[in-house]
């Protein structure tokens, strides 16, 4: 499941994920993150909840396009992305794609969601 994250501060998209993503998800919600984008910089808080399980069917390779997709259009709009998870394998996953990830990237634990906001915003 993803949904849309309320209460966050001006200029920063929050999403949560819980559940198995499934393909048919990421198309139906891709009409909101094009929205989402519309704002010149892209500052996100992205919350892996407790419960997220991965993808489910079709959902690895419409997160591989829904990102991509976004990566080549708003690039350069990219200034920071706050992931908030307590998961081990986030963590590692991230540092080791850092690389590819425009702009700046913090993980902070679930406990410091506050922080995440805070250091997306700023």
């Amino acid at each position: 499941m993803i949904e849309v994250l309320p209460d966050m501060p001006d200029g920063v998209i929050g999403i949560e994920v819980s559940g198995r993503v499934r393909g048919d998800e990421l198309r139906e919600f891709k009409p909101v993150m094009d929205d989402l984008f519309k704002t010149g910089e892209i500052r996100i808080v992205e919350v892996i909840a407790p419960g997220y399980e991965g993808f489910g069917p079709g959902g690895l390779a419409e997160d591989l396009k829904l990102g991509l997709g976004m990566l080549a259009r708003h690039h350069s709009a990219f200034k920071r992305i706050a992931v908030v998870s307590d998961k081990e394998w986030v963590a590692h996953a991230l540092h080791a794609f850092a690389w590819m990830i425009p702009g700046e990237l913090s993980v902070f634990g679930l406990d410091d969601l506050a922080a995440a906001k805070e250091w997306a915003a700023g």
